[in-house]
């Protein structure tokens, strides 16, 4: 591997670890059980191939040129993400059950990753201003964008399933009725407060 890959993995692998609602979602989801966590991830990186995706293309570009459709896209992003947030806090509401209670498995966990994913446009201007930077000066483009595209997707995959894996390794104390009721509000207010700012954003001068 050349000194260039070495250098955009890490960078690429400190962009997928930073915390967001990526993170938070993989989280609610592997709370549930191991399965669901490791499929929101399969979402989470489908979402990351398609940004990745345009951003080869050139696609992404137009997020640039069009700011009514970016801002649209971070107002869909919030709005989604937002809602997500307020249904976890919203089943909060009844009682605490039992230990031996299973928290019922959410609902299309891959749909979750993906869409949470796919609805930051940030996401694709960043690859857009980042792949470009380590194509060596005379080489093919496509190739080489694709390969530090499919890098970014198995970093994804490899740490929100690693993610996904340690949430459910705790399970047992995480799923104690207190301990689970404090995280789920935990993630909750993140999740909220994620779409909140991503609502506002766009609104702000």
């Amino acid at each position: 591997m050349d000194g260039q890959l070495i250098a955009f993995t890490g960078i690429a692998a400190g962009l997928v670890a930073m915390p967001g609602a990526d993170f938070t979602v993989v989280v609610r989801n592997a709370l549930v059980s191991r399965r669901a966590g490791a499929v929101c991830a399969l979402g989470i990186a489908g979402g990351l191939l398609v940004h990745t995706t345009l951003a080869v293309a050139g696609v992404a570009a137009v997020l640039v040129a069009v700011p009514a459709l970016f801002r649209a896209l971070q107002l869909l992003g919030g709005a989604y993400v937002l809602q997500l947030g307020v249904r976890t806090l919203w089943s909060l509401r009844g009682a605490v059950p039992a230990p031996e209670e299973k928290t019922p498995e959410p609902a299309h966990p891959l749909r979750q990753g993906f869409v949470t994913n796919v609805l930051n446009p940030k996401a694709s201007l960043t690859f857009l201003s980042l792949l470009p930077q380590f194509v060596p000066a005379g080489s093919p483009a496509l190739p080489r964008t694709l390969l530090l595209a499919l890098i970014v997707c198995a970093l994804a995959l490899a740490w929100f399933q690693a993610v996904a894996l340690l949430v459910d390794r705790l399970g047992r104390w995480l799923r104690r009725p207190r301990a689970a009721r404090g995280l789920q509000a935990g993630t909750g207010v993140a999740l909220t407060v994620l779409g909140a700012a991503l609502l506002l954003e766009p609104l702000l001068p």
